[in-house]
């Protein structure tokens, strides 16, 4: 049993997964309570499938780049509770988490997260055989720098607000995901979490630490 817990931004996850199914998932906007929140949205998912931490076998976690703060506290837990019940952990990069819910064609694609301040964290994506690759490190950039970096046909996804779709409809080079596939689901934190569990690639857990985007300062929820 895998549980899987995202707090990189406002919008938070939980998902619990046997390898084959899915027994809970729940996503919501947080205002800033993800401390009061978290903790009690993981016992209450667990009690709903009837289950309790003692049956947890490894955890899965967003590690960023997102909300300092939020990232601070998903992590803080998910350490908690694997330290307490010596508990494998597997830290998956928040952007990973977005680009898995697009069907890999052979497009680029940009998974996008809002960055505070006018700003977007952006990672590059090419298709793979099976998945999405990435294409080197999250960047921190205006959307007029994002939208001057895209000269060919590539897919756009992730937290687009209103001024991002309405800014990009007139751009022919640019195919932005639908609001159901862009967003960032915890079943696919888990599932990338699991498929590294099984090939026996588990993080050391005091050196696994949330990765912050720098440009003068760190991305901010």
């Amino acid at each position: 049993m895998l549980l899987a817990v995202d707090t990189s931004s406002r919008a938070v996850g939980i998902a619990l997964f046997d390898g084959n199914q899915f027994l809970c998932e729940e996503s919501w906007i947080s205002s800033r309570y993800h401390t009061v929140e978290l903790a009690k949205a993981v016992q209450a998912n667990l009690s709903r499938a009837g289950l309790s931490v003692a049956d947890l076998h490894v955890l899965g976690v967003a590690i960023g780049p997102g909300s300092f703060t939020g990232l601070r506290i998903g992590l803080g837990l998910i350490k908690g509770i694997a330290y307490t019940h010596q508990l494998p952990v597997i830290g998956i990069p928040t952007l990973d988490i977005t680009a898995r819910a697009i069907p890999v064609r052979d497009i680029k694609l940009a998974a996008v997260l809002q960055a505070g301040r006018n700003r977007l964290a952006v990672g590059w994506y090419q298709a793979g055989e099976e998945s999405w690759e990435s294409e080197g490190p999250v960047e921190n950039l205006t959307l007029p720098e994002l939208l001057k970096k895209i000269d060919q046909p590539c897919i756009l996804t992730g937290e687009l607000s209103e001024e991002i779709r309405q800014s990009i409809v007139a751009n022919e080079l640019i195919k932005p995901a639908s609001p159901t596939l862009a967003l960032r689901s915890p079943k696919y934190l888990a599932e990338l979490a699991w498929q590294r569990w099984q090939d026996g690639n588990v993080d050391n857990i005091l050196k696994l630490t949330p990765s912050y985007l720098h440009k003068g300062d760190p991305i901010l929820g």
